[in-house]
């Protein structure tokens, strides 16, 4: 469900990428978020709307997804850290391509991302 400018809820049909309360729509600094066209990925089975653009982290934070990867050694589950490809914690699998970097990917339509499970799993075998 979206919201209006006003407060008021959308309709599940009126909302485009996804709801306000996840994106930052008006910054002091940069503008408002400008117009982009709208992609659609599958997540863990379940199709979800982007922004043209934009990483694939960014369109997973902004659809609620906040787990990404669990650790290989303690199953704990990990999200975004450092944002800017220094760090394991966004790798996913993306289009069968394990350990790909979610945070420095940008976004494809009808792309299929994939929580990691520990080192991931190849198809036939561990990784």
């Amino acid at each position: 469900m979206g919201w209006t400018e006003e407060g008021e809820k959308m309709a599940e049909s009126e909302t485009t990428v996804s709801s306000p309360e996840t994106r930052v729509i008006h910054h002091p600094v940069l503008g408002d978020l400008p117009d982009a066209p709208v992609v659609h990925l599958t997540v863990d089975g379940r199709e979800i709307a982007a922004r043209a653009g934009e990483m694939i982290a960014a369109a997973l934070l902004a659809n609620d997804i906040h787990v990404f990867r669990t650790s290989p050694h303690s199953g704990e589950p990990r999200g975004p850290f450092c944002a800017v490809g220094r760090c394991p914690d966004c790798m996913m699998s993306v289009d069968g391509v394990l350990n790909v970097q979610t945070c420095q990917t940008p976004v494809r339509d009808g792309m299929s991302v994939e929580t990691q499970h520990g080192l991931g799993t190849w198809k036939g075998g561990e990784a």
